[in-house]
């Protein structure tokens, strides 16, 4: 018990330790996120924070397991993740650049060895994809990346619900009987709350795309070195629960941007964590808010691993149709103009969208 805790509290130790010598960093080099017409908060804040959480990531998953072609592949793509961030905080990245470098570390992932090799339906089975496998990991990889980067708009926001999922593809991966993806997971989840000491309302450091582009990619990696291995049908569907909110706000952000015929990419402030501060939350009240949906998520991807088919299926069924609720009844995939935020929202921030 003793050595499974080490990494863990060596992640979270370096994140903790770490993250006010990045923030000196940040300020030294110019690194900083200055507020503009599209953004809200009124004051310069340094950012590139999130260099703090792949340190630990890297020092804590070294430290757990030998070097091996799947890590290798992992920490290398990782490392192109956080470099394209790094420059992106410092002087700006254009999307399809930030795009090319996702492709480009996704690939490094699949070759690897780090696929989706196939897929599970209650009808037919399993479903090898055979050379179908690259394309669907390097999309799913994308998918998420820019998920968690599209609902980093408030302090602490992305942070804690990349921590809350990463504990989360933890336990259930632990169920499954694979423990690296466990420890992997652990480890993220580690990284992210050392760095929320810093990061929760009023922020002392933005993350930036550093951290919420590479917590996306890790996410996104061992949800596939994990959970989608087992040949289980709900298998299929656990890491698009247990990552709910970054997926579902980004799947929402589509449809209502088709919806009202506006470019998919074009960013606007309809977001779930906008609709909340419109209903009068509290900067950190609509944060705490989004953890407790991400919470309910993770209870829900768990049970539906524990129990049977079946019942998993009724569970994910019930939490698909709660979403869509209440993504309606908040306007969200209509969009709805929103009344000037609240007064606790200047400290927040709107990413450039790329997905």
């Amino acid at each position: 018990m003793r050595e499974t805790a080490v990494p863990i509290l060596l992640a979270f130790a370096v994140a903790m330790f770490g993250t006010p010598l990045v923030r000196q960093l940040a300020i030294r080099i110019k690194a900083f996120d200055n507020p503009t017409a599209r953004k809200v908060h009124n004051c310069a804040m340094p950012c590139m924070g999130g260099l703090a959480i792949c340190l630990a990531f890297w020092v804590a998953a070294l430290y757990a397991f030998p070097l091996s072609k799947e890590l290798g592949g992992l920490l290398v793509g990782g490392l192109l993740i956080c470099l394209v961030g790094i420059v992106d905080d410092l002087r700006g990245v254009s999307p399809r650049m930030k795009l090319a470098v996702q492709v480009v570390a996704a690939c490094i992932v699949v070759a690897a060895g780090i696929r989706v090799d196939f897929m599970t339906n209650p009808i037919e089975g399993v479903f090898n994809l055979g050379y179908l496998s690259y394309p669907v990991t390097v999309l799913w990889i994308i998918g998420v990346t820019n998920a968690v980067n599209l609902i980093d708009g408030l302090d602490g926001l992305a942070t804690g619900v990349s921590a809350i999922a990463a504990l989360t593809l933890g336990t259930v991966a632990a169920l499954e009987g694979f423990g690296q993806a466990a420890m992997l997971s652990f480890i993220l989840a580690a990284g992210a709350l050392g760095f929320l000491r810093y990061n929760f309302y009023p922020a002392k450091i933005f993350m930036g795309d550093t951290g919420s582009l590479f917590l996306g990619f890790n996410l996104a990696v061992v949800a596939i070195s994990g959970l989608t291995k087992s040949t289980t049908v709900i298998s299929l569907f656990l890491p698009v629960i247990i990552l709910g909110i970054p997926i579902f706000d980004t799947l929402f952000a589509i449809v209502r941007r088709f919806h009202n015929k506006k470019p998919i990419f074009c960013a606007d402030k309809e977001h779930l964590h906008h609709r909340l501060l419109a209903l009068g939350l509290t900067h950190r009240g609509a944060v705490l808010a989004m953890y407790g949906v991400s919470a309910l998520f993770s209870v829900s991807a768990v049970l539906m691993a524990l129990v049977t088919t079946a019942q998993g299926m009724l569970v994910m069924v019930a939490v698909s149709l709660g979403i869509f609720i209440a993504a309606d009844r908040l306007g969200i995939l209509r969009g709805i103009t929103c009344k000037e935020p609240s007064k606790h929202y200047h400290q927040g921030r709107e990413k450039n969208e790329i997905s």
